[in-house]
């Protein structure tokens, strides 16, 4: 029984990736859930007492399978400036993937304060990953200048998601340009 409840509650998140990669917020509803899954709506409650509480626990599952991605590009690095690189390429390769497309609709929608909190505390893991190869690079102020880093690939994530005029290659090596220029001390 606890087997058949993991792989619904799986099931329910996989159809919630791609209703809100699909569709944004708008798009992730019970019903909408329900349908993808084949469970009836009632069911779906079951799992999940509110829209919110798939958003958390997406955030729970997605987030650090992602950060664990963007922290292995930056080991297989030897030099600061690598793990810089590294940084900003992964999460910008990432853009097309459903937990990331996920994640992005997520971030653009109206949650309640558990959710928000959870996203700001991944999001602060992420940065904190950067800090250390910053402080390694003389910055004065590693953990300020990795906020705004972020603040970089940020921008060129929205940039790519709204499928701007250049194409994601020239914004990922704009993007890259800027924070090893950019967060030299």
């Amino acid at each position: 029984m606890a087997e058949h409840r993991s792989m619904q509650r799986a099931a329910l998140l996989d159809a919630a990736r791609s209703l809100l990669s699909e569709g944004g917020t708008e798009a992730l509803t019970f019903p909408a859930l329900a349908e993808r899954t084949g469970l009836a709506r009632s069911s779906v409650y079951e799992y999940f007492r509110s829209r919110a509480a798939v958003v958390e626990e997406l955030c729970e599952v997605d987030f650090p399978v992602w950060a664990a991605e963007v922290s292995a590009a930056m080991e297989r690095q030897d030099t600061p400036e690598g793990k810089v690189e590294a940084y900003v390429r992964r999460q910008l390769a990432l853009v097309g993937d459903r937990r990331h497309r996920a994640v992005v609709a997520i971030s653009a929608s109206e949650l309640d304060a558990g959710a928000r909190e959870k996203i700001r505390a991944a999001h602060g893991g992420l940065v904190a990953m950067i800090v250390e190869a910053l402080g390694e690079m003389g910055h004065a102020e590693p953990r300020l200048a990795a906020m705004l880093l972020q603040g970089v690939v940020d921008a060129a994530v929205r940039r790519i998601e709204l499928g701007a005029a250049e194409e994601p290659a020239a914004i990922t090596e704009a993007a890259v340009a800027m924070a090893l220029r950019g967060v030299r001390g």
